[in-house]
């Protein structure tokens, strides 16, 4: 038990400092999301690739054809003619002829994930006068300002990207779905203040063409999988900061089951281990301890109990825990409740699950970070691949 009450001392210890971090968190989102912004709305090229169907492409599509925004064109990406996306795409366009928009077929990829082959297929075919790209998830439904904010940071001619992140928000519910949302909120709430530390989300980023061009971007990519994960590397190579826009933080609508589940979140830490080994290690290290410490400190509880042992001290400690992790959850819910107002309804609906269900998700981490270690492929978008290295990515099939 003595070796037990360190290890929750540790955990504890972690907690409290997850809980300071969330109050900054959110005192930064309410900063940042009642300045006002800068008068900078440079030509704009916003990149959206996209494989296959899915449910709620329509409404994320019209969402990013209703950008509030003087001067833009999009150019919507697939890899081949036959994707039915490629009918979806025409038809957002039918609805939409007053936005400058092109498909661009980008064939299929050979030595690079599929996503980052478009993104550098298209990226070589945007109008004469583009000064910003813009990079965007199909899966994410971005507001009528979107653009707008997203862009603002860079009148900073210092700034490497501007990026804002995703929130999951059920809509049926579940605990697959529910779970998803939660494993996600933890990467979220990373972001802030810290430009050194914050990351790009391929989902919404801004990056000035000129500060794409100089560093080679688009060479760089050559050989991944992971977009966001090489260009964060390049700009903090570069020391060139990353501003995090809370404004920007948007809305991915709709369920998941628990092999989607499953599948999403050990893809997201496999690619951690590959492009980021130092944070895989603190998943793992992190989950364990938390896991050992709850979870086995929930069944040292019911033993103790049985044995009619002393049992206050050890309840106290898991008390202490959950709540940790509960407060956090709260704070970093209502940070989110600041830029996703609109999603009010939905948001608080699904409180609860954050409250109760967060522990799951740690332990979902744990498992995500053992099965990292011991295999580096992946599923995406129906293309199977072995991630070899930072800079290769192998093809094993396609759907």
């Amino acid at each position: 038990m003595l070796l037990y009450y360190l290890l929750a001392a540790v955990a504890i210890w972690f907690g409290i400092q997850s809980l300071l971090s969330g109050f900054r968190y959110v005192a930064y989102v309410r900063r940042e999301t009642t300045q006002p912004l800068p008068d900078f709305t440079p030509f704009v090229s916003i990149i959206a690739p996209s494989r296959g169907l899915e449910v709620g492409l329509r409404d994320n599509l019209f969402g990013l054809f209703s950008q509030q925004y003087p001067h833009f064109e999009i150019l919507l990406v697939c890899d081949s003619a036959n994707d039915p996306v490629n009918g979806l795409m025409r038809d957002v366009q039918w609805h939409h002829q007053n936005v400058n928009s092109r498909i661009v077929v980008a064939g299929p990829a050979t030595g690079s994930g599929q996503k980052v082959h478009n993104l550098r297929v298209a990226s070589a075919r945007v109008e004469p006068q583009c000064e910003v790209f813009v990079f965007v998830d199909t899966d994410a439904r971005p507001g009528p300002t979107w653009l707008r904010q997203l862009v603002a940071p860079l009148a900073n001619t210092e700034l490497g990207a501007s990026s804002g992140y995703r929130w999951f928000i059920p809509v049926k519910g579940g605990l697959a779905s529910r779970l998803r949302s939660i494993w996600n909120a933890s990467i979220a709430s990373a972001l802030g203040s810290d430009r050194q530390k914050n990351f790009c989300w391929g989902g919404s980023t801004a990056i000035r063409r000129s500060t794409f061009e100089r560093l080679q971007i688009r060479e760089r990519w050559l050989g991944t999988v992971s977009d966001d994960f090489s260009l964060t590397t390049v700009l903090q190579g570069a020391k060139m900061p990353i501003h995090f826009t809370p404004n920007c933080i948007v809305p991915s609508v709709g369920d998941c089951d628990l092999r989607e589940l499953l599948e999403f979140t050990t893809r997201q830490i496999k690619i951690t281990r590959v492009y980021a080994p130092h944070l895989w290690k603190a998943v793992l290290l992190g989950g364990f301890l938390f896991c050992l410490t709850f979870f086995g400190g929930i069944g040292v509880f019911v033993w103790r109990i049985l044995s009619g042992r002393s049992y206050v001290i050890l309840l106290a400690i898991l008390l202490l825990l959950y709540l940790l992790g509960a407060a956090k959850a709260f704070i970093r819910w209502r940070a989110i409740s600041i830029p996703l107002s609109s999603y009010g309804k939905l948001l608080k609906r699904d409180l609860l699950g954050q409250l109760i269900l967060w522990p799951l998700a740690s332990l979902l981490y744990l498992y995500n970070a053992i099965a990292a270690g011991f295999s580096r492929r992946i599923v995406w978008r129906g293309i199977t691949y072995e991630l070899k290295s930072p800079n290769e990515a192998v093809i094993i099939s396609r759907d």
